[in-house]
């Protein structure tokens, strides 16, 4: 079931590999949903709040692991493309061992630090214990989320994208069984739907290590592939590294918004939480995306390839501008049944809130597109600095227009500063793309 995406039509090949990523992206999100919808109609709004009011944290912490994890395996498709498969297996080896390590760094700062970050971002007194509930198991169970996102993109990176959907698909069963079953059974509230994500992320990585040692033979490792190889785990460090303070610096943008946000009261945070939902569950073929073309300049990087690589981002721009055009449509005729999805009280002044949320960031999808096609393009070929610039420069427009709202109380101050981010780190990625991609050209090589 790998795919080698050196030879083919770009089109034919980033539609194989992206439908199974999408179809498992939206499964996620799916389960993600499940646990807001079942805590906003069976804990209630402020339980709602409490959940969106971590989200950023979230996002900091396991977005800076999933940033590894994919940096990691930077090196597998590069060697996989060029058919060297000891090579692979040695890279998947040191990959692995630098995960456990982070793993193990990350979960114990972040529970150490989680209050004084809580307190940092006012989260507000009515929802705070409920946060911390749920942040806390989210971050001990840490290990779980990053086993599937690193077995997941190992399989990815040979080409294999339909085995960590069947997986996934499974997972995303198991949560929604644990979600009733703690919340509405065992009456666990917040933390109920926190052990049920835990668990069932847990499941699904467990699954990705059976079925590699079982089927993939060319991933099935050695006792000696797991020896250190210091100069092998520098490489893989210096392309992780940046990809996951890439993540952080998006992150570090987010919390801001949210601190503007949380200042707002908790109806505000509860709408915010519903509106970034919906959009997080139609913004996932973006992100599914930005996968396939890691993969797809990842393997072609490792035949010096580039210009496949510039026919393949060319249909990706077109793929993902219809989409967008299109996903933005269909979300503002049919809003007022999504957002009722999530709440079953103050729906009046919740849903206005949703749809300023739902129409100012759906008008930039577009740009939105562009940051996951060229960032995860760069980062394929092993470019590491200007995807982290583009964070930089996603994380400065974030920040100054979330200073102003927060300033203001302006809720529509709040949504503008994700648009102010996609738009200004998306051009900004598109232009150092063309740039790089001209010069490789002129001189013929990487």
């Amino acid at each position: 079931m790998e795919l080698d995406m050196t030879k083919g039509k770009p089109f034919k090949l980033i539609m194989k590999f992206i439908v199974p990523l999408v179809i498992g992206n939206l499964f996620q999100q799916m389960y993600n949903m499940v646990d807001t919808i079942i805590v906003g109609q069976f804990v209630g709004v402020k339980a709602l709040a409490a959940v969106g009011a971590t989200g950023t944290i979230m996002f900091l912490i396991l977005g800076f692991m999933q940033g590894l994890t994919t940096g990691f395996t930077v090196l597998v498709s590069q060697r996989f493309g060029a058919g060297d498969t000891e090579g692979m297996k040695k890279s998947v080896g040191a990959a692995m061992l630098l995960s456990v390590a982070f793993t193990v760094l990350m979960t114990l700062g972040s529970t150490a630090g989680m209050d004084g970050l809580l307190r940092l971002m006012q989260t507000p007194e009515d929802i705070f214990d409920m946060s911390r509930s749920y942040i806390i198991i989210i971050c001990m169970g840490m290990g779980c989320t990053v086993l599937y996102n690193l077995m997941a993109s190992i399989l990815r990176a040979v080409g294999n994208s339909r085995i960590p959907l069947y997986f996934l698909i499974l997972s995303a069963g198991a949560n929604i069984v644990l979600d009733l079953v703690f919340i509405i059974n065992f009456h666990m509230g917040v933390a109920g739907a926190a052990w049920a994500t835990v668990i069932s992320q847990g499941l699904s990585g467990i699954l990705c290590v059976l079925y590699v040692w079982k089927r993939v033979e060319m991933l099935r490792l050695e006792r000696r592939h797991f020896d250190p190889d210091v100069h092998l785990m520098k490489v893989q460090l210096s392309i992780a590294l940046p990809m996951a303070f890439q993540f952080s610096i998006t992150a570090v943008g987010t919390i801001m918004v949210q601190a503007a946000l949380n200042m707002l009261g908790s109806l505000a945070v509860a709408a915010y939480t519903a509106a970034s939902k919906v959009e997080q569950l139609v913004t996932q073929p973006f992100l599914a995306m930005g996968m396939t073309m890691a993969t797809y300049a990842g393997q072609n990087r490792g035949v010096n390839a580039y210009d496949r690589i510039r026919q393949g981002a060319r249909w990706a721009l077109m793929i993902s501008t219809v989409y967008a055009v299109t996903v933005f449509g269909v979300i503002m005729v049919t809003r007022h049944g999504l957002i009722g999805l999530f709440v079953s009280e103050n729906l009046a002044q919740i849903e206005q809130y949703a749809t300023v949320y739902l129409f100012m960031c759906g008008s930039c999808f577009t740009p939105l597109g562009m940051i996951f096609i060229y960032r995860n393009i760069l980062q394929g070929c092993g470019f590491a600095l200007i995807p982290t610039l583009g964070g930089m420069v996603e994380l400065v427009s974030r920040a100054v227009v979330a200073i102003i709202a927060a300033h203001s109380g302006n809720f529509a101050g709040v949504c503008m500063a994700n648009m102010s981010a996609w738009v200004s780190a998306g051009i900004f990625l598109w232009i150092s793309y063309c740039i790089l991609f001209r010069k490789i050209v002129r001189q013929g090589h990487f």
